[in-house]
């Protein structure tokens, strides 16, 4: 992998994980509304949940293998 890979892979890196916590913030406060709208709630949250997948394979690509 190249520097300019592993760039654009933190850059994007860093995107998802802003994102992910906007997504946070604002499950957060759908959860406190007096009436949520449970549709966009489950939207919001399968959202998060490939957020963090492509967070999780982001950053095992990043991280160099050890090999024992």
């Amino acid at each position: 992998m190249t520097d300019e890979d592993e760039r654009e892979l933190a850059s994007e890196l860093a995107r998802l994980q802003q994102e992910h916590r906007d997504l946070d913030a604002a499950i957060d406060a759908l959860h406190q509304s007096p009436a949520p709208d449970l549709l966009r709630l489950q939207r919001l949250k399968k959202r998060k949940l490939q957020l963090r997948d492509r967070i999780a394979f982001i950053e095992d690509q990043i991280t160099p293998d050890i090999i024992a």
